[in-house]
């Protein structure tokens, strides 16, 4: 039997293999100088904040482009992954914003508003390493990969895949919104947690510092970026590949199926909660609504409008969506939901492969062909007839 990795990686060198091809950094490039060049002057400050939420979002479409894209891991509940990132950057922020001084008139001063409202008068043990900053950053990606690990090694080993993964992980994400919203008393409850002031002293609330954080935000989504087109152009991404495609044959092989299933999804959920903590930063607060099932769902469709077999597409894909939800919401605020289900209805019909699949199958073929056409040599003209040769 054919071991199907070494199929995919047969004859491939690395000159046959490069880290992005030139159409790729093409993209790459113009992507950049979009977000980072043409949008910055071309938006007043309320519009560019507002394109840098739709940004936080493209986090959680290029982990679902690995894990759903590349290994065939149909995920609806990224939406938690989303949110822990999120609340991890919200416990910091309102611990730094409930300092004696600011909660002088509450019954505890020095706890979150919310907790003294719930008659809580110590802080709970799991807020106390969100005092530290650099213990927070680590904690917003390791709490939800954490969670992920546990998730995925506990379902993967028992090889439990496809539709019923799905289904899964859309009730985890309706747990965990429950117990948020449940656990008033030190998770704000419904409304979330708000009134996030500064950062390690720095406010966070002035259009300045907006505007600084759009272009974090920006360089950390091309960071990102980077980081999945090594895994997918790697030994590990064809792995992946072969994975979906012939999961049997992998595992025959002698590899660890479940090992690399949740590495995949792990790697998913890191991209998501970067993509939360910068959320938080961006918009001033944490509330369960962006952990449940509706943001799920939402943030598959914009990988699937995208195209979930490209970075670049994923990304595109949630610009477009968030750009049309807007637009369309303002208008038209009852319609949208019937708008967004046809969208999406309409491209898997018509578009598989979503926007980068129309680009690379309609588009990119004849932008070739003009190319090469305007690189050939002019036919060489015949001399007349009787005329001596050159």
């Amino acid at each position: 039997m054919t071991n199907p990795v070494q199929a995919l990686t047969k004859s491939v060198t690395v000159n046959d293999n490069p880290f992005m091809k030139p159409m790729e950094w093409l993209s790459l490039l113009l992507l950049a100088a979009v977000i980072l060049v043409v949008l910055p002057l071309a938006l007043d400050g309320f519009r560019l904040n507002l394109v840098g939420k739709y940004l936080t979002y493209a986090f959680v479409a290029l982990g679902l482009v690995i894990c759903w894209g590349y290994a065939g891991i149909l995920s609806l509940g990224q939406g938690v992954f989303f949110g822990l990132g999120g609340y991890c950057m919200a416990m910091y922020l309102k611990l730094e914003a409930s300092s004696v001084e600011n909660t002088k008139i509450q019954s505890t001063p020095g706890i979150p508003d919310f907790m003294d409202w719930n008659q809580i008068t110590a802080l709970p043990w799991f807020w106390q390493p969100f005092k530290s900053l650099p213990l927070t950053l680590l904690l917003v990606v390791a709490v939800p990969v954490l969670f992920a690990l546990l998730i995925s090694f506990a379902m993967f080993k028992r090889r439990v895949g496809g539709t019923y993964f799905a289904i899964i992980t859309q009730a985890i994400a309706a747990i965990l919104t429950i117990l948020i919203v449940g656990q008033q008393g030190y998770t704000g409850g419904i409304n979330g947690i708000t009134d996030l002031r500064t950062l390690h002293g720095w406010d966070i609330r002035t259009n300045h510092a907006k505007t600084v954080l759009y272009f974090v935000n920006g360089g950390l989504l091309v960071a990102c970026i980077l980081a999945a087109q090594y895994v997918k152009r790697s030994k590990l991404g064809r792995i992946l590949v072969a994975l979906r495609d012939k999961e049997d044959r992998v595992r025959f092989s002698g590899y660890s199926v479940a090992g690399f299933k949740v590495f995949a999804f792990c790697l998913a959920a890191a991209f998501a909660a970067v993509g939360g903590a910068m959320f938080t930063l961006q918009v001033g607060f944490m509330s369960p609504s962006f952990v449940g099932i509706v943001p799920s769902i939402e943030m598959v469709i914009y990988t699937a409008v995208g195209g979930r077999l490209s970075l670049f597409g994923a990304v595109w894909g949630t610009l477009l969506v968030n750009w049309a939800k807007t637009t369309f919401s303002e208008s038209f605020p009852e319609l949208w939901l019937f708008g967004l289900g046809a969208l999406f209805i309409g491209v898997v019909l018509a578009f598989p492969n979503g926007l980068a699949g129309l680009w690379r199958e309609r588009i990119e073929p004849r932008l070739t062909r003009r190319v090469k056409a305007l690189r050939a040599p002019p036919p060489a003209i015949a001399p007349p007839h009787g005329a001596p040769a050159a």
